[in-house]
């Protein structure tokens, strides 16, 4: 009786882990995978992130970065220039321009502005304080990230975005964006071409992908977590039933 009581608990024990191992496969493919009942679909979920990177000249007209006529006195008052290129590009207008560059919904657009001695800490752009649901859809968010240059009026442009094609064309729209906003209000102003300010790119954007591999990881990290949950859960109801048939012949 003794040994049929305890193969039962085995087989109760191998059937729970079996259970455990069917569940934890099953959220670790979920957490990879939009699995849709109506209409019916499975996709795999954007966990990916690209990120691109390019390189602004914040110049004149007529170029002091390339003249030669043109003394160092000339370029310093352009770092000053470059920075406040940089911050105005996280303005609800110029993001306006620079999502409709990026063929992006306004709202999706995260940019972050240079830091200086004057303001060391980054910056975001208006209306883009965090939200709760923010750390869910972190890989559809599309993210500008603008540094200074502190010795020569270059900005970098750093992208984020759910693909390496999405991220260069963010980075790619981040500059023409501004120079749309720029001619824009220089034409509103009326100020004379001769005295624009003029954003010459340094090549295009290159993107890459930023984690690859991500989703095998989450799948394996989730798997193990799940498993593991569900053969301690297994194992403490099998020795709570053992407890609870022991009891009785306990007590005589």
């Amino acid at each position: 009786m003794r040994l049929e009581t305890h193969l039962r608990e085995l087989w109760q024990l191998r059937v729970g882990v079996a259970a455990s191992a069917l569940l934890a496969l099953f959220v670790a493919f979920w957490s990879v995978v939009d699995i849709s009942l109506y209409p019916p679909r499975i996709q795999s979920r954007s966990l990916e992130m690209g990120t691109a990177f390019t390189e602004v000249v914040v110049d004149t007209p007529h170029s002091v970065v390339l003249d030669l006529r043109q003394g160092a006195d000339d370029i310093a008052p352009l770092k000053n220039r470059a920075v406040l290129v940089g911050n105005v590009m996280a303005s609800p207008p110029v993001r306006s321009y620079i999502a409709r560059r990026a063929h992006l919904p306004v709202d999706s657009l995260r940019i972050v502005t240079p830091r200086t001695p004057d303001q060391p800490y980054a910056r975001t752009a208006t209306g883009s304080h965090g939200r709760p649901g923010d750390l869910v859809k972190t890989t559809d968010q599309y993210r500008l990230a603008i540094q200074s240059d502190p010795t020569v009026p270059i900005l970098d442009i750093y992208a984020q975005a759910p693909t390496a094609k999405a991220s260069e064309d963010l980075a790619n729209a981040a500059v023409t964006g501004a120079r749309d906003y720029l001619r824009v209000l220089a034409t509103a102003e009326k100020t004379p071409k001769g005295m624009r300010v003029r954003l010459r790119q340094l090549g295009t954007a290159r993107g890459e992908v930023l984690n690859k591999g991500v989703e095998l990881q989450v799948a394996f990290v989730v798997f193990c977590l799940l498993f593991a949950l569900g053969v301690v859960v297994v194992v403490v109801a099998a020795r709570a039933r053992r407890g609870g048939r022991l009891a009785p012949l306990a007590g005589h």
